[in-house]
């Protein structure tokens, strides 16, 4: 996932700032020491962005079973489509010049 959207959507759940005050609250119970908060933030936050990485995984596997099962084309058949339909929209333009196809 591109890095921003990542970022936006951990501060839209409301993760960074969640997670932030649970260390606070451990230091303040003086079960973390200050020292400790940084690296213990760092880590929870880096498991955080994991589980959102997983989650976009999970999405897009969905997203493309449904869009499979809808039989909707592919870029790749609209592509080739696109291809055909010059190469007759070409040889109509000759035959209408009168040109041999």
């Amino acid at each position: 996932m591109f890095e921003p959207v990542k970022r936006a959507l951990l501060v839209g759940l409301g993760i960074q700032e969640r997670l932030k005050e649970y260390v606070d609250e451990l230091v303040s119970k003086g079960e973390v020491s200050k020292e400790q908060s940084g690296s213990m933030l760092r880590d929870l936050m880096g498991a955080a962005e994991k589980n959102v990485e997983s989650l976009e995984s999970t999405w897009q596997d969905m997203i493309q079973s449904a869009m499979e099962r809808m039989n909707l084309p592919t870029r790749e058949d609209l592509a080739n489509l696109e291809k055909k339909i010059n190469a007759l929209s070409r040889r109509l333009a000759k035959l209408e010049k009168g040109d041999d196809v």
